[in-house]
């Protein structure tokens, strides 16, 4: 691909997203269009022109009908705000679940790459038996035994999420503490807790944030696929995976009903991803 130089202070820079090239101002319009997606997803109760649950026109009407942009659904509800209430539990859920694995993966990385020795042996031997597992089945099976609802859709999904940031957040550390600046900190008997939160923690940050970013379109799909199969919400309650499993068989017939929740996913998916490449491309990590 052709890349699109970005002059700055006289150089000429050329910037990634993926393995395309973009320039920085248009990586700051995708993170702008990750926050207003956010920023909708938080405000799609207010957003959505009817009540998500209640039947308010005629069957199975086409979109652009009026008074109903998106349409209807097999009962009579408008599919414009189902849809908002849908993108609102598909991205702040994926949120909560990247936010969780971050937490729980940067903290377990944190003190494993810090430590060394056999702290840093069981950690990384934890940490392996959760990555040797099916991640999605172990998913389906932690909610097939609390029983199906979001809650525990979340649980089941953030157990099989933190390794990841654990594996990633190590070697950072680990790389960061090889360093002849760290070495020099050391060589000052400064204490381990300063060593750890002033010097190795902020360094391990960038790489947190850009890893926790590219990850919301994986979860968002990965929580639609497991609502798909019914085990997220349960029915009225609006959400894109389940309302697209529900009208599939009107897929031939009346497409919009099981199509625009799927789209909603598409795009939410692509919006993720093409915001995190933007926030990797826009955030320093430090070498």
């Amino acid at each position: 691909m052709t890349a699109i130089p970005v002059v700055t202070r006289g150089r000429t820079r050329p910037v990634s997203v993926g393995g395309a090239r973009l320039a920085k101002p248009a990586a700051r319009v995708l993170v702008g269009v990750l926050g207003v997606t956010t920023v909708v997803a938080l405000s799609a109760r207010a957003l959505a022109p009817y009540d998500p649950v209640q039947p308010v026109g005629a069957i199975n009407l086409p979109p652009l009908s009026a008074g109903h942009l998106l349409g209807t659904d097999g009962i009579g509800r408008d599919l414009l705000s189902r849809t908002l209430i849908g993108v609102q539990v598909s991205w702040l859920s994926a949120l909560v679940v990247v936010a969780s694995g971050l937490l729980i993966g940067g903290l377990v990385g944190l003190v494993a790459g810090a430590s060394g020795g056999w702290v840093d042996t069981v950690l990384m031997r934890v940490t392996d038996l959760f990555l040797a597992l099916p991640g999605a089945l172990v998913a389906i099976a932690i909610v097939a035994a609390l029983g199906s609802g979001l809650v525990h859709t979340l649980i089941g999904v953030a157990i099989v999420w933190w390794p990841y940031y654990a594996r990633i957040i190590r070697g950072e550390v680990k790389a960061l503490a090889a360093r002849p600046h760290m070495e020099a900190a050391r060589l000052t008997k400064i204490s381990r807790r300063r060593l750890l939160l002033r010097h190795l923690l902020p360094g391990a940050v960038p790489t947190a944030v850009i890893t926790a970013s590219l990850d919301i379109g994986n979860v968002v799909l990965l929580l639609a696929a497991l609502s798909f199969l019914g085990l997220g919400q349960q029915a009225p309650a609006p959400e894109l995976g389940a309302d697209t499993a529900r009208a599939l068989s009107q897929l031939l017939s009346q497409w919009w009903v099981p199509g625009i929740p799927g789209i909603a996913v598409l795009v939410l998916s692509l919006v993720a991803n093409l915001g995190g490449d933007a926030i990797r491309n826009l955030i320093p990590v430090r070498r």
